[in-house]
């Protein structure tokens, strides 16, 4: 094993009038690989919607159990239902098939082929041709780099800008050289294949003629991340909880008031609030010699909590945390885009001050922050280890 690890990010535009996307992204872990298939069904609507989940879903389920892509190729055959209109069963797919965050073998069908950035540059790979039940198949094995940048997409990119923009739609080169000049700026896949997509939606003037996707597979190294929130139920073990938290490797970030207040006691160091309300939802930081980021605490995490779970969806608010400087956007710009693999250190004790009836603060309410957060964390592809006192 290495120190790599795979960040994964997708996004799509429908038809316009469609309610359902055409293309679909399937996701699926095995024990040592990752099967990534994104999958472009004949039309839009419904039957694309059908016709691309069936396909993505089997071959990634197929590939994680080990199975050949012959017979996945030969099972979705046999399994696809046939348009009554056309009288054809057909989905396009795309497969980065990760193995050990080692290696990455490519399975290509009639999508767009797979851009590959390295070092800020597009690179060109080997692909061997195979026919498969009367398809031909484009395959390649490709050893894995720190900060390599796979980004597979279906037939609407391309066609961006058919008769409006370009004559002939959006080339190849011209997305590769939009992707060389967006990668070196260190964006999340997420991130780069919303900025993809949009950028292919204002070609299409904001009513797209077909369905796109962009799917982008990021290598990259461990980052690890500790947040501590909330002091220990026992006072007795404040210095057992700083201890661990200092002595793990990676950036430290304090959330809330009194938690900063004890970290400040435990590194004999002063705390300096900073009163600069960058935002009016969120309070101001505070600094410590010695902690990366000083926050208040559920305000600002659950302003996070919020952001995540738009990163989940359409990421349609990732222009304001990445440029805002308050607590809550600077939280996410090392959580979202930095870590990997993510400690939180949670406190149990009761803050009197949010025993209040009339205030909406509890107990509860905290610990329901931290599973939400490390339940979005995870599914944005991050380690997480959750530790109470």
């Amino acid at each position: 094993m290495n120190d790599l690890c795979v960040d994964i990010g997708y996004k799509s535009i429908n038809h316009v009038g469609e309610q359902l996307c055409g293309d679909h992204v399937d996701i699926a872990q095995g024990e040592d690989s990752t099967v990534i298939v994104l999958a472009d069904g004949l039309g839009s609507g419904v039957k694309g919607s059908i016709l691309s989940t069936l396909t993505s879903k089997i071959i990634s389920t197929m590939m994680t159990a080990g199975l050949p892509i012959e017979e996945c190729v030969s099972t979705i055959a046999a399994t696809l239902p046939v348009c009554s209109e056309r009288g054809v069963a057909y989905s396009t797919f795309t497969i980065i098939h990760l193995i050990g965050n080692q290696t990455a073998e490519l399975i290509q069908y009639d999508n767009p082929l797979v851009i590959l950035i390295r070092n800020g540059e597009h690179v060109d790979y080997p692909m061997t041709e195979m026919t498969i039940g009367g398809k031909q198949i484009y395959k390649s094995i490709i050893p894995l780099q720190a900060d390599d940048l796979f980004v597979a997409m279906s037939d609407g990119c391309p066609h961006a800008g058919v008769g409006a923009t370009y004559n002939l739609g959006w080339q190849r080169e011209d997305i590769v050289a939009f992707l060389e000049s967006v990668s070196v700026a260190g964006y999340t896949a997420k991130t780069l294949s919303t900025i993809l997509i949009d950028e292919c939606n204002k070609l299409y003037g904001g009513e797209p003629s077909d369905d796109a996707t962009a799917c982008v597979v990021r290598i990259r190294r461990r980052v690890p991340m500790n947040l501590l929130f909330g002091p220990p139920a026992n006072r007795d073990d404040c210095n057992r909880m700083m201890s661990l938290f200092f002595s793990k490797e990676g950036k430290h970030i304090v959330c809330g008031g009194t938690t900063a207040s004890l970290v400040a006691q435990y590194l004999q160091r002063p705390l300096r609030p900073t009163l600069a309300f960058e935002s009016p939802d969120v309070p101001p930081i505070s600094e410590i010699d010695g902690v990366d980021l000083v926050t208040e605490g559920v305000i600002t995490v659950n302003k996070v909590v919020s952001y995540a779970k738009n990163y989940l969806e359409d990421n349609e608010e990732y222009e304001s945390w990445s440029l805002k400087r308050d607590g809550a956007s600077l939280i996410c710009r090392l959580l979202f885009e930095e870590a990997t693999d993510i400690n939180f250190f949670v406190g149990r004790a009761i803050n009197p001050a949010h025993q209040n009836p009339n205030r909406p603060i509890n107990f509860n309410i905290k610990m329901n922050l931290v599973r939400d957060l490390s339940e979005c964390l995870e599914r944005m592809g991050k380690r997480v280890k959750i530790s109470y006192f």
